[in-house]
């Protein structure tokens, strides 16, 4: 694995620590990573609109707009993915918390 390579994989791996955390600019920053497929990240509408939502749950209001652009390029069932992996998320995170 290239230098960076493996700098933009440590890239989405610590935001995605950060994003455990409850950090709603960790989890913006992962959308747009999969939305545009940069920082190591391949391009993934449904892990983008997971990542959005996460943060619009998490307070971040610029994420509920770019959530909404990202449906706009998917399908019902992909939406309905995206949307389950976000709830699995949630679910995994209160048990890490408990």
């Amino acid at each position: 694995m290239g230098n960076s390579l493996k700098s933009a994989r440590f890239l989405i791996d610590s935001r995605i620590a950060d994003a455990m955390r409850g950090d709603g600019l960790a989890c913006y920053d992962l959308g747009v990573a999969y939305s545009t497929g940069t920082a190591g990240a391949d391009y993934d509408l449904i892990e983008a609109h997971k990542w959005f939502n996460l943060a619009a749950v998490a307070g971040y209001e610029a994420a509920q707009a770019a959530r909404a652009e990202v449906a706009d390029d998917m399908s019902a069932r992909e939406i309905a993915t995206a949307q389950r992996a976000a709830r699995d998320w949630i679910a995994a995170s209160a048990r890490r918390a408990a």
